[in-house]
């Protein structure tokens, strides 16, 4: 890999992704809607800190750049699932990449920040 100059960082493979999935919750949500945990609610019990707020402009901003679908189903009370687009689905390898590697950094001794909980009951990594 050759060096990059600040100024390439704006035109940056790693800068375009980081923006779409960047920040402490959007890969929380991929790994929950890829674990068929994809209500609202659920995922609002399942992200300890996450306010209700957050989560939807979260939610919405992963509509938005194509890497959740939203499903309105037309029944009383209104019933809305996410799930992954394909290219959602291109991210599940980054995912476990991410996953290995934080394997990896627990077991030689680093803790989670607890400020990024999440509650591992329901969820199974794949």
């Amino acid at each position: 890999m050759g060096k990059i100059a600040l100024d390439d960082l704006v035109n940056c493979p790693v800068t375009a992704s980081l923006e779409v999935i960047g920040g402490k919750w959007k890969m929380l949500i991929v790994h929950l809607v890829n674990n068929d945990i994809n209500r609202f609610g659920k995922m609002s019990m399942m992200l300890k800190d996450i306010s209700k707020q957050m989560l939807t402009t979260q939610l919405r901003d992963l509509e938005r750049d194509g890497i959740l679908k939203r499903v309105i189903y037309p029944e009383i009370p209104p019933r809305v699932e996410y799930f992954l687009t394909p290219k959602g689905e291109a991210l599940i390898p980054v995912l476990k990449a991410l996953k290995n590697w934080g394997v990896d950094y627990v077991q030689a001794g680093n803790k989670v920040p607890e400020e990024v909980a999440i509650e591992t009951d329901a969820v199974t990594a794949h």
